[in-house]
């Protein structure tokens, strides 16, 4: 099998839930060898996360902890942190999201790790950064990243309507990308300076880039509107609409003046084209709630099926509304390489989001069990049997 980009590059993941861990995992996917560090016993309390209610599984872990080896070690034991300061003496990359006080109280915050080694890439994620006066502030994407940066109230059906919740691992894996970045380029800044550092990113600064549109808007003074109910839509085209049986799509025909002519006769509306309503942009913005009753009228005639058919032939830019069934089961997704299966053949896994030409992935294991290859990191950091018989006796290896 060839060579995957980062082979030979030595990662510790010492982070939890999604965020970090992730990171880690998109490096496992061109080559680093990752270690995951966890506490002996339930290990990860991503571990415990149950996707599927009332059923005992472990698809979110398999997700984020593909390709890694487990290393169960009780970093709060000095024994146990000196494993991990030998181990860092010869790692590219330290991977935590942990608060800042529990890094303080472990004695593993950047400081101490790049003492050790000052070629170390330190990656960090918080809630809400490491400066001001939350810096210590726990929080999750659904808290940091969600609702603290305006996405959760603007993405509401309208404003009078109950904020949207977010979805497990939302802002977590976009979040995951950027400290992923940030560690590439703090690699390319070591080639050409030989020094390590910190790269580090928030979920509070990732929700804000994800809603940077309107945020912009307001600060350059804009007021930023809630979004109106579907039928008050500002454009009729660039709305969603539900089929006959029930499915929805979504349009976007932002190229009014080159696609309206044939979009219309696709749809069998070619009279809309001499209606003064509808004749001028301008005027289909101010009449955009009735142009919307009546395409309303229009979609509700066929299938999903068939509108799709008609839709792709006029050229016009539209997607259906997937179900997480049909996402999972979307040939496409198989085609780019999205949804991948796994090396051993059974089951498929989501893919990190982008490609390298002439670069291949790394096949994706299982996610390893707790502790699953302790003996084994140990003794590549050189560790004598007795050594590693001592640290389990001393409860310190799991």
């Amino acid at each position: 099998m060839a060579e995957g980009i980062f082979t030979g590059l030595k990662v510790v993941d010492c982070a939890s839930w999604i965020a970090g861990p992730a990171a880690a995992t998109i490096l496992s996917d061109f080559g680093a060898d990752v270690i995951k560090l966890e506490p002996p016993g339930a290990g990860d309390p991503w571990r415990a996360a149950v996707p599927v209610p009332g059923k005992a599984t472990d698809y979110w872990w398999q997700l984020t902890s593909r390709n890694k080896r487990s290393l169960a070690i009780d970093l709060k034991h000095s024994d146990g942190l000196a494993v991990l300061y030998r181990l860092i003496a010869s790692s590219d990359v330290f991977i935590t999201n942990f608060p800042l006080p529990v890094r303080e109280r472990l004695k593993i915050v950047a400081a101490d790790l790049l003492a050790v080694n000052p070629r170390l890439i330190y990656g960090s994620i918080s809630a809400y950064g490491e400066a001001g006066a939350e810096a210590a502030r726990t929080g999750f994407d659904a808290t940091a990243y969600w609702a603290r940066t305006g996405l959760m109230d603007m993405v509401r059906a309208t404003a009078h309507t109950d904020p949207a919740r977010s979805m497990p691992g939302m802002g977590d894996h976009p979040t995951a990308t950027a400290l992923y970045a940030a560690i590439v380029t703090a690699l390319y800044r070591r080639e050409r300076t030989g020094r390590g550092g910190v790269a580090q990113t928030s979920l509070l600064q990732n929700g804000l880039w994800a809603n940077a549109c309107f945020v912009q808007n307001r600060l350059f003074g804009e007021h930023v509107v809630p979004r109106p109910p579907r039928a008050h839509t500002p454009s009729a085209l660039a709305n969603h609409y539900r089929c006959r049986d029930g499915r929805w799509f979504l349009m976007a025909l932002h190229n009014e003046a080159r696609q309206l002519a044939a979009f219309l006769a696709a749809i069998g509306a070619t009279h809309l084209v001499d209606d003064p309503r509808f004749a001028t942009q301008s005027a289909r913005r101010e009449n955009a709630m009735a142009l919307t009753a009546i395409l309303d009228d229009v979609f509700a005639q066929r299938d999903l099926v068939e509108w799709r058919s008609i839709l792709e032939a006029a050229g016009v830019t539209f997607g259906a509304v997937y179900t997480v069934d049909e996402a999972a089961d979307d040939r496409q997704s198989r085609d780019i390489g999205a949804l991948v299966p796994f090396a051993d053949g059974k089951g498929l896994t989501v893919a990190s989001p982008f490609h390298l030409d002439d670069a291949t992935k790394t096949a994706p294991a299982r996610a390893p069990a707790v502790g699953q290859h302790s003996e084994m990191v140990l003794r590549d950091a050189g560790y004598s049997t007795d050594e590693i018989a001592k640290l389990k006796g001393l409860g310190i290896l799991g």
